[in-house]
């Protein structure tokens, strides 16, 4: 039986794990936190529970490809807790518009909110039935070769519908709020395109957009007794220091505590630039590669700044993505903002204290406002309570008197990634490349791989350069199925 060292019990690595197991490789996860699931993870203060990863989980309806592929990760069967708006958007004036998944509901609301735009309603109602036939996203990322091209037809016939972003689609409505908001539904990036936005409403159509009852937690320690059940070997507070290698072909690790560990392949869902520069000490590179480590550049980044509020205070009734339009601009965290990026998670009553609830603030913010802060412990302190301050007092806008009921305040900035996840670049530890997209959906294959180096393999982020669940979980099975043929075994799901 051929061995596997995962670093990392990450998506990627997790997923990698279980997926060799089920191929009939012997593996071992060296994991340098106390706790698995990398990002996709949440932690208690005074009986909340913090979620820093989940968003949107979709896959919970049978039909879809997705559940199948939750199903074999161990993350199904769970509870589930339904869902009913997308995302919703609320003016200073306390005026909602919810992205409802229930098309009638959602119809007869915009309609409501702004009867002007009824033409532009249709149109995003239309274009939300156009795509909801099928699985075309489960297909395309987990179907075989042939659910690929089988699906050329239903892309050719949509195509003149792919060039919308959220942006120019917004930019219809007459109604301020909807022009407004629009652009911001997709976690305040404008210029996502439409139809990548509208894959959760086709997710929903088949019931396939619920929570998991936990959040974060849940889907992680599911996916961890998935493994273990099926033989797999965790190791926890295990850091990887070195890739040992032999003739240009990755042979085993050597942790910080000085052990040895010998594989056959060696899969690595750390981050990209410590492995490659830190653990292989850069041995295995050219320009490309190197040019891939180098550090991204300082631009403002999304969910960089997160500020958790455990208030004793009933929020069952709040939507559970909300866009809260700010009265006039204000500068946070070395930005000036018009809006504030919620999640509300009074829908999940095992988040909070019995008739209490948790909210959570994302900001965006550049790696080097924290930077400058994060090498003076008094002074990084001093900003995150400075920043938890302006968000709450921002907040009593829509929730009156909020500071009165706040019972715990927690703040996670890039540095605090950085610290727990041991990665480079805060949130998000993806290579200096140009991401896209496709490159997302479909990863790139020369990401999987080093130059000249055998028997080695990357998963997760780095070869997605996405944050997404779903993506990099798929990289850890695409990481065995390379495996497997390198074995000459047959992959068997």
């Amino acid at each position: 039986m051929k061995k596997v060292i995962i670093i990392g019990s990450g998506m990627g690595g997790l997923a990698a794990g279980i997926h060799a197991r089920l191929n009939g490789f012997e593996t071992e996860i060296f994991e340098a936190h106390s706790k698995a699931g990398g990002q996709c993870t949440s932690w208690k203060r005074k009986g909340y529970v913090f979620d820093g990863c989940l968003h949107h989980f979709g896959g919970f309806a049978p039909e879809l490809a997705f559940y199948d592929f939750w199903k074999t990760l161990g993350v199904i069967p769970c509870e589930q807790v339904n869902i009913k708006e997308c995302v919703s958007a609320v003016s200073p004036e306390g005026v909602y518009f919810h992205d409802y998944y229930n098309l009638e509901k959602l119809s007869s609301h915009m309609k409501s909110l702004s009867p002007n735009d009824s033409i532009v309603i249709d149109e995003y109602i239309r274009r939300i039935e156009l795509f909801q036939k099928g699985d075309p996203f489960g297909s395309i990322l987990l179907g075989t070769t042939w659910d690929k091209v089988s699906y050329l037809p239903y892309f050719i016939k949509r195509l003149k519908y792919f060039k919308d972003t959220l942006k120019s689609f917004g930019e219809r409505f007459e109604h301020p709020l909807l022009k407004k908001a629009f652009p911001l539904l997709n976690y305040s990036l404008p210029n996502i395109p439409l139809f990548f936005y509208l894959s959760k409403h086709i997710s929903e159509d088949k019931g396939g957009m619920d929570w998991p009852k936990g959040g974060s937690i849940t889907i992680s320690n599911n996916i961890v007794n998935k493994y273990q059940q099926l033989g797999g070997v965790i190791h926890y507070n295990k850091k990887v220091k070195t890739i040992t290698t032999k003739n240009s072909q990755a042979v085993g690790v050597i942790l910080e505590d000085g052990s040895a560990h010998q594989a056959d392949y060696v899969i690595s869902n750390a981050d990209g630039r410590k492995t490659i520069m830190d653990m292989l000490s850069g041995k295995y590179t050219n320009d490309k590669t190197l040019q891939y480590c180098k550090p991204q550049d300082d631009e403002l980044r999304s969910f960089a700044v997160m500020v958790f509020i455990g208030v004793k205070r009933d929020l069952s009734s709040y939507p559970s993505s909300l866009i809260m339009f700010l009265k006039e601009k204000v500068e946070v965290v070395g930005e000036q903002i018009e809006h504030l990026d919620l999640q509300i998670y009074g829908y999940d009553q095992s988040m909070a204290p019995e008739g209490k609830g948790v909210i959570k603030v994302e900001l965006f913010s550049k790696r080097s406002y924290f930077d400058k802060l994060s090498s003076n412990k008094k002074q990084y302190e001093q900003e995150k309570d400075k920043v938890a301050k302006q968000v709450i007092a921002l907040l009593e806008q829509q929730f009156p008197n909020l500071n009165e009921d706040v019972e715990v305040v927690d703040v996670a900035t890039l540095s605090t990634w950085e610290h727990f996840m041991h990665g480079t670049d805060g949130f998000d530890n993806f290579p200096n490349k140009k991401s896209s997209i496709l490159g997302a959906m479909f990863g790139d294959v020369s990401m999987y791989t080093l130059p000249k180096l055998t028997n080695f393999y990357f998963a997760g982020g780095w070869v997605t350069s996405a944050g997404a669940l779903i993506l990099n979980a798929k990289s850890g099975r695409t990481v065995i199925q390379k495996i497997c043929k390198d074995c000459g075994v047959k992959f068997k799901r």
